[in-house]
């Protein structure tokens, strides 16, 4: 049985902190595969292509970096398939290792395991996340009939669920697949489990640090984050687009590759 991590890194100062913990994140995973935007900075595409194993991709559009995870780490034969944004990775491996292996091994054992946040994790966000994201997962999670954090940038997968993924879904959909990806899971008759976690705590504060933030600079840097008006617009627009993909999936015909057993 092996898992390979799907990855999207759009680095904001993180690039030191992953060559510091690229050992570790090595040692959980049979595979690493990271996506990156075509904006990148050629000093971090340097010194991410560095990385020792690393399958790197450098995508033509910026919308394309969670599909394009998703197929390459599909193409290395890998059972499973563990999706998380990176610089949400860095954190969780940073502050809550011993929780991130326990998680890694509960996606060995689902087909669609959607990773969200503990409330002590959402009590760091901004409430321009908490309570946008709060519309979006709601909806959604009234549908399927459970309740699901969607957007907590991490999810994992069977192989065959991975099949269904990219025969349903479309490379430009980037933030849509937060609900999409579950929509067409449930859709397709895989298992949806769920798994709350203290590790997706916010991230955004930890950005060109050299360390993970601690709960003093999170609270400075989500105060000022909710003073800024444009940071909820910003918000709203997401949870517009995370509720139209998540609506398209549940109506537009989809194909149902044979599923394999987990």
């Amino acid at each position: 049985m092996s898992i390979v991590l799907a990855t999207t890194f759009n680095p904001r100062g993180e690039t030191g902190r992953l060559r510091q913990f690229w050992a570790d994140i090595q040692a959980l995973y049979d595979a690493v595969v990271i996506s990156l935007p075509p904006s990148i900075v050629l000093e971090d595409a340097m010194g991410i292509r560095g990385l020792d194993g690393a399958s790197i991709h450098v995508n033509d559009d910026w919308t394309h970096g969670r599909y394009m995870a998703l197929q390459l780490a599909y193409q290395t034969q890998a059972d499973y398939i563990h999706y998380v944004d990176m610089d949400r990775l860095l954190r969780w491996i940073e502050t809550q290792p011993d929780e991130l292996r326990q998680t890694i091994n509960q996606v060995q054992s689902s087909e669609c395991l959607v990773i969200g946040r503990t409330e002590a994790a959402w009590e760091t966000h901004p409430q321009a996340m908490r309570q946008t994201e709060a519309i979006s997962s709601g909806l959604f999670s009234r549908l399927i009939g459970q309740e699901l954090d969607l957007s907590a940038g991490s999810k994992g997968f069977n192989r065959a669920a991975v099949e269904c993924l990219l025969a349903n879904t479309q490379p430009e959909r980037a933030i849509g697949a937060d609900s999409e990806w579950v929509i067409i899971c449930q859709r397709a008759g895989f298992k949806i489990e769920s798994l709350l976690v203290d590790g997706l705590d916010w991230e955004i504060a930890d950005r060109y640090q050299t360390t993970a933030a601690d709960s003093n600079r999170q609270q400075q840097i989500r105060n000022e984050y909710d003073a800024d008006a444009e940071n909820w617009a910003h918000r709203v627009r997401i949870a517009h687009e995370i509720i139209e993909a998540g609506m398209d999936a549940l109506n537009r015909p989809i194909v149902t590759p044979q599923k394999q057993p987990s």
